[in-house]
């Protein structure tokens, strides 16, 4: 498929490799973000009254977490929805995922958070979230040309505006080059709130990080509610975390150059795509959401 190369600037690659994340704004319109929410709102609606039938096309495939009325979660939702489906496979977070992993990529996740304050928010404790990572540094890590590169990226875009009380994601910065275990990092950081950076970003911004980067949700403080979708990436020879276990009728919709973004492959074959230069110029071409079946492929050379 056509996707940018490089598509991060070199401030943004400098940025990333230094801190573990970047954040870049305006990878999606508001009209785009309002699309998005609509559909979300939607899903969560059918998924809480437990209307999953085959015949709903929107809710296929997707599981909800409603142990929370205050945060629900909704994973494996890249079939639920022709919106959804068009976001896992956006050329630019294709790109900038791409460029991370350094090479041929798939999804390997897919969901969405919506959530709001909790009625208990006055108790909480400012030095506790819920710390975590999703891949172990030195197997899932390596540099070529200079640069650091991971096995799982995950571009988190927000929806909704984020500000300081509106819960958005927070990370021990730089922690995904370090080989330690990830509780003694979290102490540090309680001790020295200065390495816990936060999302503050209008809608529409992305947040790309590496799975090592050790990293938590926000608590929301304000009368908002926070409305994000997350796809994860790897090399296309890893197998999708929620099974990948596709409708018929979606696996016949998925395009050529599409197929091995949803189903990868059985064989080990990463085809290298790595930045050598970090002054690189930017494939900075404008794409939109649009529809995902009707992405451009590379030009045959």
């Amino acid at each position: 498929m056509d996707i940018p190369f490089p598509a991060l600037t070199p401030e943004q690659r400098l940025h990333f490799d230094i801190y573990g994340y970047v954040i870049i704004h305006d990878v999606f319109s508001p009209t785009e973000c309002t699309d998005l929410i609509d559909v979300l709102q939607d899903l969560k609606t059918d998924m809480l009254a437990g209307d999953v039938s085959d015949d709903k096309v929107r809710a296929r495939g997707a599981e909800a977490d409603a142990g929370n009325p205050n945060h629900i979660f909704m994973c494996a939702i890249e079939q639920a929805h022709p919106l959804i489906s068009s976001y896992v496979s956006h050329p630019r977070l294709l790109g900038m995922a791409s460029e991370v992993v350094g090479g041929e990529i798939r999804l390997v996740e897919s969901n969405a958070h919506i959530n709001s304050r909790l009625p208990n928010w006055k108790t909480y404790d400012p030095k506790k979230y819920g710390f975590h990572t999703g891949l172990d540094t030195p197997y899932g890590s390596h540099y070529r040309n200079g640069f650091f590169h991971s096995s799982f990226v995950k571009t988190l875009t927000t929806l909704t505006d984020l500000g300081p009380d509106d819960g958005g994601t927070l990370v021990i910065a730089g922690s995904h080059k370090i080989d330690l275990r990830n509780q003694e990092m979290v102490e540090c950081a309680y001790k020295d709130p200065s390495l816990i950076h936060q999302m503050i970003a209008p809608a529409g911004s992305t947040l790309l990080f590496s799975e090592a980067l050790v990293h938590a949700g926000g608590h929301i403080r304000s009368e908002k509610e926070r409305v994000i979708i997350i796809s994860g990436y790897g090399p296309s020879h890893l197998p999708n975390w929620s099974g990948g276990v596709y409708t018929d009728e979606f696996t016949e919709s998925i395009p050529d150059n599409l197929k091995i973004l949803f189903h990868g492959r059985k064989n080990w074959g990463r085809l290298a795509k790595e930045r050598t230069a970090l002054m690189q110029e930017t494939d900075d071409r404008p794409f939109e959401l649009g529809d995902w079946q009707k992405r451009k492929s590379l030009p045959k050379k």
